[in-house]
């Protein structure tokens, strides 16, 4: 019995410092206020360019006849591929017993649920005619990859938004009660969304039964939502396109640019929400690793890409490679491969390079160059037809994003900032109760007591 109230004990000492800590950044201040602020001034430029691009079409982009697929897809290949990382950390490793992504997972999370909502809004912005967009629902072709790729992205981003919810409405419970001077409207949402949760066993079985499940379905889910959309390119004929390797090639370049943009996070909240104590060199330490894992296999997968093609190098493969590895796009081709692949897993073999301020950096190149990989794959592929390219203006010819296609993407970047600001600073970043408990040694109380 003594043991008992002295785990009790130490159980109400962990939470109140736990929750102390992490609620402490759970405001509306002066900072999120203008940092909000700046980011919907830019938001408002950047939707002043897709009301010319809508009133006037897409003539006012760089896309035409010959290039039809510029900077928006590539900008979507980009967003679903990120959006992979909460698969990654929560199912994979989470599922794995690797313990210490519990304070990573919630923040993986965010940034799949924010670049999952914001990946089908780049798809409207790449189209012509968005009013049509309801058509895709009500005669959309089961034979069409496009039909698919909605399904399994709309699901996915419902999914991730369950998984970063569920394990939260613990730490709702626990902090309603502890947000003096916030304003009443979140104390309210608090109360709202922690769903009358008491901290009973019965509640966390359940909890922890729906988690598992959500754990397992979402695996074959972010298989399926990448898988899909390599397939968007892979079941053309086009010569960079043609290829039976693109789903997995697809999947393991976005565990490349969602582990990048995790590092990225984390290191943020670490030195902003100084949250040190929970986010230690060692969580760096051990994702440093998980990257390294990822990009060697991203390694592999390209030199398949390109290694076999050039082995049999068929005519239309043989321009291909040659505009890729010596021609127009050889500069942004090789600066991607060595500034955001290599060089950077080379780096990270060193275990100096694992701290976080080196490993932030790389991280930024890493992110960085998937983007511009996204790119690569989309656009110089479409630069060689198999029609001839006859009367054309040499502007049609040569694909060039125009500003009003930098500033629609930069819309998209804008939406996802908003979402994973509103998302951290207005909610705990880091699980209160799973780290509180770990901490004492695996005791809970029910909600009077904490």
């Amino acid at each position: 019995m003594a043991g008992s109230l002295l785990s009790s004990e130490k159980y109400r000492e962990k939470l109140e410092s736990v929750s102390s800590d992490i609620l402490r950044n759970v405001r509306i201040n002066r900072g999120f206020i203008l940092w909000m602020g700046f980011l919907s001034v830019v938001l408002a430029a950047c939707l002043f360019a897709y009301s010319i691009q809508l009133r006037k079409g897409l003539g006012v982009t760089g896309l035409r006849d010959i290039t039809s697929w510029g900077v928006y897809i590539a900008n979507f290949v980009f967003f679903v591929a990120t959006s992979l990382v909460g698969m990654l950390i929560s199912s994979v490793l989470g599922l794995s017993g690797a313990k210490w992504v519990k304070p990573i997972a919630r923040i993986a999370e965010i940034i799949a649920v924010a670049f999952a909502a914001i990946a089908g809004l780049v798809i409207v912005s790449d189209m012509g005619r968005p009013d049509r967009l309801p058509y895709v629902f009500l005669f959309g072709r089961v034979q069409s990859p496009i039909l698919w790729d909605v399904t399994v992205v709309t699901t996915y981003f419902f999914v991730s938004l369950l998984l970063w919810f569920l394990p939260l409405i613990p730490d709702l419970a626990i902090s309603k009660t502890r947000l003096p001077g916030r304003p009443k409207f979140l104390i309210a949402a608090y109360d709202l969304l922690s769903v009358k949760w008491v901290h009973h066993e019965k509640q966390y079985q359940l909890l922890h039964q729906a988690m598992r499940v959500l754990l397992i379905l979402i695996i074959p889910l972010a298989f399926a939502i990448h898988t899909v959309t390599s397939w968007l390119f892979a079941v053309t004929p086009r010569a960079g396109w043609d290829s039976s390797i693109f789903g997995p090639y697809f999947i393991s370049g976005a565990f490349v640019s969602g582990t990048a943009a995790v590092i990225i996070a984390m290191y943020f909240f670490r030195v902003n929400y100084k949250l040190q104590k929970y986010l230690t060199e060692d969580h760096f330490e051990k994702i440093a690793r998980v990257l390294v894992l990822v990009s060697i296999i991203y390694i592999y997968f390209n030199l398949n890409e390109f290694l076999v093609p050039g082995y049999k190098l068929k005519s239309l493969d043989a321009i291909h490679l040659k505009e890729l590895f010596s021609g127009h796009y050889a500069p942004l081709f090789w600066g991607v491969q060595l500034f955001g692949l290599i060089i950077p897993t080379f780096l990270l073999l060193v275990k100096r390079m694992r701290r976080p301020l080196p490993l932030v950096v790389i991280s930024v190149f890493v992110l960085a160059a998937s983007w511009l990989k996204r790119y690569i794959i989309v656009v110089p592929p479409q630069a060689h037809p198999n029609l001839p390219v006859q009367n054309f203006p040499v502007e049609w010819v040569v694909y060039k994003p125009t500003l009003i296609e930098i500033a629609v993407s930069v819309a998209s970047i804008i939406l996802v900032l908003m979402i994973i600001t509103v998302l951290s600073k207005l909610f705990p970043v880091i699980p209160i109760q799973e780290i509180a408990e770990d901490e004492a040694g695996g005791i809970k109380e029910p909600l009077d007591n904490v």
